[in-house]
């Protein structure tokens, strides 16, 4: 079983800049692509960009957000630059394709306008 914890959120005013970082114990997915997602109130979980052989965005965060991994620490990093009112939500990481029995508790990101 993979343990995923999500760390870095926080409230920042618009414009502002955040680091997430997740970081894997137990079976890792090393053969898999890893995500973030994000879920803002009342609303579905959403893919944000993942990170396997290439990487890949959100239309809503390209440009803004840099996703990353550090092999050796099983950790993935999610760089949010620019950051909107919109971008308000609690962060996951997970596989991709996600793992429903992975979701860790996310991290909260509050941008005030």
């Amino acid at each position: 079983q993979v343990q995923l914890v999500e760390s870095g959120g926080g409230l920042v005013q618009a414009g502002g800049s955040l680091r997430l970082s997740c970081a894997a114990s137990g079976r890792t997915f090393s053969s898999y692509a890893m995500g973030w997602f994000r879920q803002a109130p009342g609303k579905e979980r959403e893919f944000v960009a993942a990170i396997g052989d290439s990487t890949w965005y959100a239309d809503s965060v390209k440009g803004r957000f840099t996703i990353s991994t550090d092999n050796a620490k099983n950790t993935a990093y999610l760089q949010m630059n620019s950051l909107k009112p919109e971008d308000t939500a609690v962060y996951y990481c997970n596989r991709v394709p996600p793992d429903r029995n992975a979701w860790g508790q996310g991290t909260q990101v509050t941008v005030s306008s």
